[in-house]
């Protein structure tokens, strides 16, 4: 070929520029889980997770509480010639006014909540005073804590003190960190730890040593979170186990309690006997539970199936998965108290989502550590999911605290702000093309 011919040759084409070929994908199976593990995280971390924790997780507790109310309380409503929805009638009820209050704690300033401290301490120490004046009072199970208010409806004022301790509690040691006065031991202890013991002594005059530990964790609750010396709470729990040893000791009933824990066999004179049939019932359930409605344990074996041993029937009723499925949701709302006390910078908020915490937790690990034979029967119901209006009412108030302080992060204000309805964003595009529409049709010498 002559350098003619190699010069009349055509160009070939130019490869026009393209996508660059991806290199084959590697670790795929390893990707995914990596993927759905940052999305998770993205997701629990957003500013509205703990808001909508507090929100969704005390919801289902309480309609799955109604539902398991109305399944344990059949038996003994017609046992006791009543008809089969007394007690769970009473309990929605309960948990409509509860909605009510929890709507109410919700919407409220955090100003109006310290502002309704005061009030709510001297009213649960009147209440508990008259607890004991003959003729007020009511026994329940050898346990003088109840008022009659005509019919068949009682309050234990006791209930109320929880929540009384944690409002008052967070708004004294808040304004005393205002003031830098925490670091001083009289103003750590005092007023704080005679007002709790006189409330315990309130309690205890009417022989509920359940409740009188509950209030004691919202004390250590408190104490912990403004930072108090180890020494302070090696004294204090010194001090409470000596106390409470007396007391156990001092009372024939208690120290059968205390001697019931892990029991697999009623004992003598059948002192045990419901902590056996609460394991019974829990055994009998299985991985997915003999169905609901269906519990044996009900049918007159196991005392107070509807209150302080629902956990029991759960278990039986709706097995393991239901039982977890319980444990599951009051672990998501201790988280989300924890998360609302952790990031938020108001002293108040900081204790009073601590103290609720604290509360609900510590009553949830007493009422379920005793249905498994871990820890002595106290006699203190399950939170937002036992029969009883007097213990639902104090707490949905204190659950409402919790979405208010929640709601009040500036990152969840932000997003909430940010989230408005689609109706509503359709509606003000209409109203603007209508007064735009308005503004043609006018006159033209009009201005």
């Amino acid at each position: 070929m002559t350098a003619r011919s190699a010069k009349a040759a055509p160009p070939r084409p130019a490869r026009r520029p393209g996508p660059r070929p991806r290199p084959p994908r590697r670790g795929r199976t390893a990707g995914g889980p990596l993927r759905l593990y940052t999305q998770a995280k993205r997701a629990w971390d957003r500013p509205l997770t703990a808001y909508y924790l507090v929100l969704g997780g005390s919801l289902l507790i309480t309609v799955l509480g109604l539902v398991m109310v109305y399944s344990a309380s059949q038996i003994k409503a017609l046992q006791s010639g009543l008809a089969p929805t007394f007690f769970f009638r009473k309990q929605l009820l309960a948990a409509v006014l509860g909605g009510g209050l929890m709507v109410i704690a919700s919407r409220l300033p955090v100003k109006l909540h310290r502002a309704l401290a005061y009030p709510l301490l001297a009213g649960s120490v009147f209440l508990m005073c008259l607890v004991q004046i003959p003729g007020i009072g009511v026994s329940v199970n050898g346990n003088q804590n109840w008022i009659n208010l005509g019919g068949p409806f009682q309050m234990q004022p006791s209930e109320f003190g929880k929540l009384a301790l944690v409002l008052w509690g967070a708004d004294l040691l808040a304004r005393k960190q205002d003031k830098r006065l925490l670091t001083q031991w009289k103003h750590l202890l005092i007023p704080l730890i005679p007002v709790a013991f006189m409330l315990l002594g309130l309690i205890m005059l009417g022989g509920d040593m359940g409740t009188a530990i509950i209030l004691t964790a919202i004390l250590f609750g408190l104490l912990w979170l403004v930072g108090a010396p180890t020494r302070l709470f090696v004294g204090v729990l010194a001090a409470a186990a000596v106390i409470g040893a007396l007391l156990i000791k001092t009372s024939a009933n208690r120290m059968s309690r205390l001697a019931c824990i892990g029991a697999t066999d009623p004992g003598p004179g059948d002192q045990c006997w419901q902590a056996v049939h609460g394991i019974y019932a829990l055994a009998s359930g299985g991985f997915f539970g003999s169905g609901l409605g269906a519990s044996m344990e009900k049918w007159g074996e196991l005392p107070e199936p509807h209150t302080d041993f629902i956990f029991a029937i759960t278990g039986e009723e709706l097995g393991l998965a239901g039982t977890l499925s319980v444990l599951a949701l009051f672990a998501a709302l201790g988280y989300a108290g924890i998360r609302v006390a952790g990031r938020t910078e108001d002293p108040f908020v900081r204790y009073a989502a601590g103290g609720v915490t604290t509360w609900i937790t510590a009553q949830a690990v007493i009422n379920i550590g005793a249905v498994l034979g871990l820890l002595p029967i106290a006699g203190v119901p399950l939170p937002l999911f036992s029969f009883g209006g007097s213990a639902l009412l104090p707490t949905m108030f204190a659950i409402g605290l919790l979405i208010a302080f929640a709601r009040d992060e500036p990152a969840a204000r932000a997003a909430l702000a940010m989230r408005q309805p689609v109706f509503a964003k359709k509606l003000a595009g209409v109203r603007r093309k209508t007064m735009r529409r308005r503004v043609k049709k006018r006159p033209s010498g009009e201005r």
